[in-house]
């Protein structure tokens, strides 16, 4: 039947009405939370692109953790800032390195909080790049080596999941042996697979502090101009063992998550990205837009698309509105 018999708007007149008939669910337990640890004690520095954001000191991060479990987010990422940078990234891979010890210290404090280790080197390197150069290119297989030791040290600290971002090919298979071989085998891996040449990583980038010093991403991330290659890259990082795949950014690929979804059936996870959450964020403090609907909007969105899992800076501050039964 057609208007006026048919008339949609029937089940949207109230609050009740439109929850009944709600297609996509948001929970805090959907959202992971990433945090910058730092060296240092009593660190709490602010990240000027990313307002309520810092870098931390592992004292503080532990706090953080803490309130983060109480608002029942659903884990948190690492990234490190190491106490010295070198061609090779070498902190990131050593034990007493700075995220194993924040590892460690939450483990301790919060025991029942996932924690996600983000694997790469570009934080940790002189040059800013994700792997060991040759020349000024990347050297994607002596970076392996690299990543699966990083991987097996931060699964030994107490990550949960191993989630490589740095965009080797192969990774997903060396990080996999390691973790076998180093015992353990029942840590799962979640793969950047689909992790583009973005323009919006810009705000990430000055928390983490690691801007590429010379030329750019592009020859190991992917063109933004492709889908079909996404595509490519999850069924080769499934093939060697990846437990979930990751699609980064979000809002400007949610077709892509959607077909990752759609091909797979496999847990998806989306990072929404700190660009992305930067552009809500100065929109709203200029009075434009609403910016805690901005933000329920943008994560229901990516959910809709097919993400089980959301990476967002959004975490703690929709975390709250979410027990209270807000919608966007």
């Amino acid at each position: 039947m057609t208007y006026p018999t048919t008339r949609l708007r029937r089940l949207r007149a109230t609050p009740a009405l439109r929850a009944m008939r709600r297609e996509t669910t948001l929970a805090a337990s959907n959202l992971v939370a990433p945090l910058f640890v730092c060296h240092g004690s009593k660190v709490r520095k602010p990240v000027a692109s990313m307002p309520g954001h810092f870098q931390l000191s592992v004292d503080e991060l532990v706090r953080e953790g803490e309130a983060i479990a109480k608002d029942g987010i659903g884990g948190v990422i690492l990234f490190g800032i190491p106490a010295a940078k070198d061609a090779e990234g070498r902190e990131a891979y050593d034990e007493k390195g700075i995220v194993p010890t924040a590892l460690r210290a939450l483990k301790k404090a919060v025991p029942d909080l996932i924690l996600w280790a983000d694997v790469c080197l570009c934080e940790y390197t002189s040059h800013g790049h994700c792997g060991v150069l040759n020349g000024e290119k990347v050297d994607n297989d002596k970076t392996l080596p690299l990543l699966a030791r990083a991987s097996t040290a931060y699964a030994a600290a107490g990550a949960d999941l191993i989630a490589p971002s740095d965009m080797m090919d192969g990774r997903v298979a060396a990080i996999r042996k390691a973790l076998d071989l180093g015992g353990f085998p029942d840590t799962p891996i979640v793969s950047y697979a689909a992790k583009y040449a973005s323009a919006f990583y810009g705000p990430f980038r000055e928390a983490a502090e690691s801007t590429p010093q010379f030329g750019d991403r592009r020859g190991y991330q992917m063109d933004p101009a492709n889908a079909a290659e996404a595509l490519r890259e999850v069924a080769l990082d499934l093939e060697e063992g990846a437990d979930m795949v990751m699609v980064k950014p979000a809002l400007p690929y949610l077709d892509v998550i959607r077909r990752v979804k759609e091909q797979f059936q496999v847990p998806v996870a989306a990072y929404n990205v700190s660009g992305e959450f930067a552009m809500i964020k100065a929109a709203a403090q200029n009075g434009w837009i609403d910016g805690e609907r901005a933000a329920l909007e943008t994560l229901v969105s990516i959910r809709r698309a097919g993400a089980d899992v959301i990476l967002t800076y959004f975490a703690r501050e929709i975390a709250p509105l979410l027990a209270k039964g807000a919608t966007a």
